[in-house]
């Protein structure tokens, strides 16, 4: 008899366990620290409260995609979900058919959060994040279940170093049904765990042509949004996936051969969840001064170029700020440019860097609200 490669091979392989004394831990942390948010954003104002979901749900849609290679206009991406909440952002862009339906699915899966989770609701995610059919310029099977191997592999023709071999497809549906039972009807464990279990589940399975990771990742929010009883989505996951995105792979490659123990995936979910919760603190305090800068300026006349600046210089501006840099950004000429950086000196919202260097650039300048 042969010996199992992978974790699906075993009998009974989706009976998972794993050591609570060595999760317990990280665990607690992760539950502390969501408390420990939803009060903070509880407190923000209603303005800086969207902005902050309005980030953390568009960083999730672009950092997922961009996990698998793909990189999507952010701004479109934020466009199509402020239209889709109601949440009036400046400078509304259209966006493509393609960002239409991934946006419609993280909507579904974290907004619709308490609905069941079907084979028929997947296989609408999955028509959506593949509305042409095709995945860049091979035709996949869109809205359903596979019907071929899967392998993953990578290198050279010739040279390719295989990494996984999905479920056979004749089982999938079969694993699917059981999949989604246990999701739907199983009870007793906490959703934060529930969430890591699904995940790595679902992965295991790998019941479609492509997207996989994309969907798993909708699911895993989705289950967080029931661990936290709430829709509204503060920290994003999927860019703390992108972060330790090689150890997200390693740690899968290694817990796809065991037995039915995952303690080191838990523990590896459970600590990118506690980065992902911590990271959010900081942005928060960023957005927090963005929301008193323009409360301090709502009657301070300014363009809609400057304004996008401004929030670009909140939001984490790269580099220095220099009058060639807001031309390009702004799609302007240098003298406008120069022209409303003086501006925002001489309103004193600027100032000029005092960081040496050849070119002059700016910075914002300190300001307080009493």
């Amino acid at each position: 008899m042969a010996v199992p490669k992978y974790i699906y091979e075993h009998k009974n392989w989706t009976a998972f366990t794993w050591q609570d004394k060595l999760i317990n831990a990280v665990f607690g942390e992760v539950r502390q620290l969501q408390g420990k948010i939803i009060g903070q954003m509880n407190a923000l104002g209603f303005s800086a409260k969207d902005e902050v979901k309005l980030t953390a749900l568009t960083l999730d849609v672009v950092r997922s995609s961009e996990i698998e290679g793909e990189v999507l206009n952010y701004e479109q991406v934020r466009s199509s979900i402020a239209r889709r909440l109601g949440i009036n952002s400046a400078g509304l862009v259209s966006s493509s058919r393609h960002i239409e339906g991934v946006v419609e699915m993280m909507l579904d899966a974290t907004q619709r959060y308490a609905l069941p989770l079907t084979e028929e609701r997947l296989f609408g995610w999955h028509s959506a994040l593949f509305p042409t059919g095709h995945s860049g310029p091979y035709r996949i099977e869109a809205g359903r279940y596979r019907t071929r191997e899967m392998q993953i592999v990578s290198g050279a023709l010739g040279k390719e170093k295989l990494h996984y071999e999905a479920v056979k497809p004749d089982l999938v549906k079969k694993e699917m049904d059981k999949f989604l039972d246990w999701f739907n009807n199983e009870n007793s464990v906490d959703p934060v765990l529930k969430a890591a279990t699904a995940h790595f589940w679902f992965i295991i399975i790998h019941p479609f042509d492509d997207g996989n990771g994309r969907i798993a990742r909708a699911i895993t929010d989705m289950l967080l949004a029931r661990a936290e009883g709430s829709g509204e989505r503060f920290y994003s996951m999927s860019s703390q996936i992108l972060s330790e995105r090689k150890l997200y792979y390693q740690t899968l490659q290694r817990v796809q051969h065991s037995s039915g123990d995952i303690t080191e995936w838990m523990l590896w979910f459970l600590n990118c969840l506690k980065n992902a919760l911590l990271a959010t603190e900081i942005a928060t305090q960023r957005i927090l001064l963005k929301s008193e800068f323009w409360k301090l300026h709502e009657h301070t006349s300014v363009n809609e170029r400057q304004r996008l600046m401004l929030n670009k210089l909140f939001d984490g501006f790269e580099g220095k700020l220099q009058t060639s840099k807001w031309a390009k950004i702004t799609k302007t000429s240098a003298d406008t440019a120069l022209r409303d950086i003086k501006d925002l000196l001489e309103k004193g919202i600027l100032k000029q860097s005092e960081k040496g260097g050849r070119s002059i650039s700016y910075e914002l300048a300190k300001f307080r609200s009493e």
